[in-house]
């Protein structure tokens, strides 16, 4: 098994976010039931508990705020899952619920550390 990051992104700071705020209370119960069933399969790594949606992204010298300099695309979600391949992973990474309402799924191979 590999293991693989998913990043879940959605615009959670702009004035009128993406999913707006009905559609996240729509979609949390089956967002849970998503997570729960990666984790039902043996598939959930870890999760952060929470994390601030505020944010600084260094470029040399220079710190805009947020995770891009626009300031409207911001991590949702983050965890690990540990899956046999990448097309597992995106296949597990496809049933995220939010992503009908706007939000993206980055998925990327956790390389160890030797």
């Amino acid at each position: 098994m590999q293991e693989f990051l998913l990043v879940i992104r959605r615009d959670i700071t702009s004035e009128n976010p993406t999913p707006t705020a009905e559609q996240m209370k729509e979609a949390m119960k089956p967002y849970q039931d998503w997570v729960a069933g990666i984790a039902a399969q043996d598939k959930l790594v870890g999760t952060p508990k929470r994390w601030d949606a505020d944010g600084r992204v260094i470029n040399g010298t220079t710190v805009t705020k947020g995770p891009f300099g626009t300031g409207t695309n911001s991590i949702g979600g983050l965890f690990l899952i540990k899956s046999e391949n990448y097309e597992e992973a995106v296949a597990l990474a496809q049933g995220c619920p939010i992503i009908k309402y706007g939000a993206t799924v980055e998925v990327r191979m956790a390389i160890p550390v030797a």
